[in-house]
C-alpha cells in the first residue's frame, strides 16, 4: 500500500521550508477585499509594510496587519531574527469555506448570499546584504 513512507517523510522534512511565516484561517473578508490590501505591501520591509497597512482605510487592513504581526513575532522568538532586517517575501490570500444564506426576494423566490471567508498567509525572509 504506502511504500517508501518513511522516506518520503523524510525527503519531505529536509527540503521544509524554514522562513518564518504565519497564517490566519476562517477570515470572514471576502478574499478579493483582501488581495487588495495584500497587494500593496508584497515586497516591502516590515516597518513599511506596517505603515502601509496602518494608512489604508479598508477593513481587510486590520486582519492583514494581525497575520503581519504574528509572523514578526514569530520570526523573533522562534529563529531569533531581528525585525529590522524582515521584509515580505510572499503574501497571499485563498479563499476559504463559503457560507451559503438567502434572502427574501419578490415573488416569493428565494435570493442567494454567499459569504465568504479567507485565508491569508504570510511569509518573510531577511534582507540579502546585495538587495
Amino acid at each position: 500500500m504506502a511504500t517508501r513512507q518513511r522516506e518520503k517523510a523524510n525527503f519531505r522534512h529536509e527540503n521544509k521550508d524554514t522562513r518564518p511565516r504565519a497564517v490566519a484561517k476562517y477570515i470572514r473578508i471576502a478574499p478579493t477585499k483582501v488581495k487588495l490590501v495584500v497587494d500593496l505591501i508584497r515586497g516591502k520591509k516590515v516597518n513599511d509594510a506596517k505603515a502601509i497597512l496602518m494608512a489604508t482605510p479598508r477593513g481587510a487592513s486590520e486582519a492583514v496587519l494581525k497575520v503581519l504581526n504574528s509572523a514578526v513575532a514569530n520570526a523573533e522568538n522562534n529563529q531569533e531574527l531581528s525585525k529590522d532586517d524582515l521584509y515580505v517575501a510572499e503574501i497571499y490570500a485563498d479563499q476559504g469555506p463559503t457560507l451559503k444564506r438567502y434572502q427574501a426576494g419578490s415573488r416569493g423566490r428565494a435570493m442567494p448570499i454567499l459569504k465568504r471567508s479567507s485565508h491569508i498567509t504570510v511569509v518573510l525572509d531577511t534582507v540579502k546584504e546585495g538587495k
